[in-house]
């Protein structure tokens, strides 16, 4: 149901985390997600740890839902002098092609404790249903 779009997409993100550079808008770095079939519906995680919920961007445009997010520095002051500093900032972006079957018009998202879920129902016409067949004396039921 879910097809990754950049097969190079991975060995981006770790030369990034290896050479310590952050996402920018026109080369965001890649967010960690999971994605798993629950019931009548897909879900996919995002981590998002530290990003708040006004810097989150979900668009589905046809079939391709792409996330965007910014983790900005904290607030600095002049008494404040950073010590260290591993957390990646920057832009974040994930693009993932969504199946015909999915119901991209009924998308939920929830976002707690960092991590963003997208609940993506399957499309009605996509489930399993039953087919009558009319064949010497009446109808008859058969599973599709």
């Amino acid at each position: 149901m879910l097809m990754r779009t950049d097969p190079f997409r991975e060995m981006d993100r770790i030369v990034q985390q290896l050479s310590g550079t952050s996402g920018t808008w026109s080369k965001p770095s890649v967010m960690p997600m999971d994605a798993y079939r629950d019931g009548d519906a897909y879900v996919i995680a995002f981590d998002l740890p530290g990003v708040s919920t006004e810097a989150i961007d979900i668009d589905v445009e046809r079939n391709m839902l792409t996330v965007k997010a910014e983790r900005r520095p904290a607030l600095k002051t002049d008494s404040v002098k950073m010590e260290l500093s591993e957390r990646p900032l920057g832009v974040f972006s994930r693009q993932i092609m969504l199946a015909d079957t999915l119901d991209t018009e009924h998308i939920e998202a929830d976002y707690d404790a960092g991590v963003l879920t997208l609940r993506i129902p399957i499309a009605e016409r996509a489930k399993p249903r039953k087919i009558s067949i009319r064949a010497d004396g009446g109808p008859k039921q058969i599973s599709a």
